[in-house]
């Protein structure tokens, strides 16, 4: 809890972080990389290059400002960033050199405005929300039995095209043992080195098979970019580790990743339907979700939502029809935006345009239902919206919160 002494100055920095937050994460990711350009090697650098990262951590510092007194608000926040910093492999030594930058790059940017007592209050307050991050990451290392950025070698052992942009990479442990288990929803993080600029990235799949298939199988969409960087418009391009993994990486190969991460998880069956709306590669963990919940709960009605282009960018197409022929508590919807010639209406989709949830029929969303939301952060939110309007409760409601959509989250 924060001492009443520091409370008043982090209260009155609310509308300052509004003002200036962008700024301030801008310098301070500046001096950080300055003084320790090891740690690009844990960073999306695009992101940072696109301004994303920066206002990722903007958006987080607003909100722990302004839900100061409120942890129950912060708590799924910080939840969420426990589990990604399990996934990148934070360790404790990292949370004093962030913290000195981030003092440093306040009293830059506020100059005069950032007094001793302003800063001696953030100090109080990162260091209270550091102490924390560190005991909650220390449980999830050690029930994870692995050290902070230990990774394990899988081979792909299948690769297949599931749509003109997503491939999936079927991965077994190297050394034959059994792969950790994981929770329907739950992702990785895989490690790419990059020769030019010479760099480690990692990124985040989500895992998009049933847990007990004896394999993982992450389903990666291609970004637009280009797997060279150090071009002249950007050092470093938007998919740059995706490009890689599609042209390079072949059956047989060796990728090295992290343990299973991630809260947005399908949780006990509690005798809800279950609602599944996604759009685009968020399609991902859904399909986990799907599969898991028609073997482990067949009698549990399964209602699928999904928007995309069209028909060649549908993702695990095939495997979604067979799932639906198969089960009859399942029930789905797709929304193509523009469907190709090849599409037909009422077999590959049943509507045209965006996903419209008001147009829908309650019992493709029934009232009781348990929901859960991946895609965009837009999509995510005209769904959420929509769902309100229609009566489901709040808490009946489970998304993603990536990035800027942390104050959305908080609102």
């Amino acid at each position: 809890m924060i001492s009443a002494a520091s409370r008043p100055y982090i209260v009155a920095s609310v509308p300052v972080l509004r003002e200036h937050g962008l700024a301030i994460t801008r310098c301070f990711y500046q001096r950080l990389f300055a003084a320790h350009p090891e740690l690009k090697n844990m960073f999306n650098m695009p992101n940072q290059e696109s301004g994303t990262q920066q206002q990722a951590l903007a958006s987080a510092i607003f909100a722990y400002a302004a839900n100061i007194d409120n942890p129950d608000a912060l708590a799924p926040v910080i939840s969420r960033i426990v589990q990604k910093h399990v996934s990148l492999g934070v360790r404790e030594e990292h949370y004093p050199i962030v913290g000195k930058h981030l003092l440093d790059a306040i009293a830059e940017i506020l100059g005069a405005a950032a007094t001793p007592e302003l800063l001696a209050a953030w100090a109080e307050a990162y260091g209270l929300l550091a102490a924390a991050l560190i005991a909650e990451e220390r449980k999830q290392y050690q029930a994870r039995g692995v050290e902070p950025g230990e990774y394990r070698s899988v081979t792909v052992v299948r690769k297949q095209q599931e749509s003109d942009t997503v491939t999936s990479f079927y991965l077994e442990a190297t050394d034959g043992k059994a792969l950790p288990a994981f929770q329907p929803g739950q992702y990785i993080s895989v490690a790419v080195n990059i020769e030019q600029p010479a760099l480690r990235q990692l990124r985040q799949y989500s895992l998009s098979d049933a847990p007990d298939n004896g394999h993982w199988r992450i389903s990666v969409k291609r970004e637009q970019g280009s797997a060279t960087a150090g071009s002249a418009d950007s050092s470093y391009p938007a998919g740059l580790v995706s490009n890689l993994l599609h042209d390079q990486y072949q059956e047989g190969d060796v990728l090295w990743v992290s343990p299973p991460c991630g809260d947005f998880v399908l949780p006990q069956d509690d005798g809800t339907p279950l609602v599944l709306i996604s759009a685009g590669v968020g399609v991902t963990p859904m399909m986990s979700m799907l599969q898991s919940s028609l073997q482990q709960s067949p009698q549990r009605p399964v209602n699928f939502l999904y928007a995309t282009l069209n028909g060649r960018h549908h993702p695990l197409k095939g495997e979604l029809s067979n799932l639906r022929r198969r089960h009859g508590q399942m029930r789905s919807h797709i929304a193509y935006e523009k469907p190709a010639d090849d599409d037909r209406l009422q077999k590959d989709y049943q509507q045209q345009g965006y996903l419209q949830l008001a147009q829908l029929p309650d019992a493709l969303l029934p009232h009781d239902g348990s929901y859960f939301l991946c895609g965009p952060t837009p999509f995510m939110q005209i769904q959420r919206d929509a769902l309100l309007a229609r009566g489901v409760a709040t808490h009946q409601i489970q998304q993603e919160v990536f990035g800027p959509s942390l104050l959305q989250h908080l609102q």
